[in-house]
């Protein structure tokens, strides 16, 4: 299931209001469906008493802030809470919050739905519920990943979902096995692809190479789970899917670009990239280069 449009986010359930600002940067319009993410800068702020119909994580990314917040009827005060820090507010809890500084953070908003189905397949026959995390702390996988998923937004938004898959799944099953009310053993997939499947997903690869493929649609071509699917593919592969589809963009690209029929632009589309300064980018991250001057190189 789809999130709601970011604008809408910001306009929790049964409330009339809307933040002061809209985001800096979201992925509203990045093709993004099992998480979205939105950057803000908000100046000082009181929310009413609302209810978010998704999961949300919330990291502090500026300055410290003086938080009052009250989550499910639990009221607290935070003199400043600290560069890094993360909240996590499960969906449907209602909640309020005043703070009282200039501030600065990234909002998670995660499928409640997404959460459940990635429960079921880890932890069968397990009831898990997901708690709030009020406790002022820092988590550097989340912390991680909320950066990177922002950092893909800026360099290339548009080509940006199956790497977002990915970061969605990582996130699930780090949030059931730390934040949630079971911690079962988490069993570890091993021996990677057969030969068999790992044909199958690189030749579904290349064939739809200048789209956006999801991670679930590649998962569903050997009839796995997203999250066994890509410990699998990383296992028989070395890198995760989502490398591995821009690596062979960038390959393509090259025997495009030694073809020499096709300008810069017109390549970036036939390969998947939104434009050419993502073909680029991308290009020197891979060759060590830029496309230009390895076309000049050979």
């Amino acid at each position: 299931m789809a999130l709601a449009n970011l604008n809408a986010l910001h306009r929790p359930q049964k409330s009339s209001f809307s933040l002061p600002n809209l985001p800096v940067i979201s992925s509203d319009k990045a093709g993004w469906d099992k998480l979205q993410l939105a950057f803000l800068r908000q100046p000082a702020f009181f929310m009413p008493e609302h209810a978010s119909p998704h999961h949300v994580i919330c990291i502090n990314t500026g300055n410290p802030v003086t938080l009052e917040r009250k989550v499910d009827g639990r009221s607290q005060t935070i003199d400043a809470v600290p560069l890094g820090d993360i909240g996590i507010y499960p969906a449907n809890l209602r909640q309020t919050f005043h703070w009282r500084q200039d501030t600065e953070f990234i909002q998670l908003y995660l499928e409640p739905t997404f959460l459940t189905q990635v429960g079921a397949q880890l932890y069968p026959n397990n009831d898990i519920t997901l708690v709030p995390q009020l406790i002022p702390g820092f988590d550097p996988l989340i912390y991680q990943i909320a950066i990177a998923l922002k950092t893909a937004l800026e360099v290339d938004s548009t080509s940006s979902q199956l790497y977002a898959d990915a970061m969605a799944n990582a996130l699930a099953v780090h949030l059931l096995s730390r934040y949630s009310t079971s911690k079962p053993y988490l069993p570890q997939p091993s021996g990677g692809l057969s030969e068999k499947q790992l044909k199958q997903v690189v030749e579904y690869i290349h064939e739809y190479l200048d789209r956006n493929v999801s991670l679930a649609e590649l998962a569903n071509v050997v009839q796995l789970s997203s999250y066994h699917f890509t410990r699998l593919f990383k296992q028989s592969i070395g890198i995760a899917p989502h490398h591995y589809q821009i690596r062979c963009r960038v390959d393509r690209a090259k025997r495009l670009l030694l073809e020499k029929k096709l300008s810069l632009a017109e390549i970036a589309h036939a390969v998947g990239f939104a434009s050419q300064g993502h073909l680029n980018y991308h290009f020197k991250r891979v060759v060590g280069t830029t496309p230009t001057a390895f076309l000049r190189h050979q």
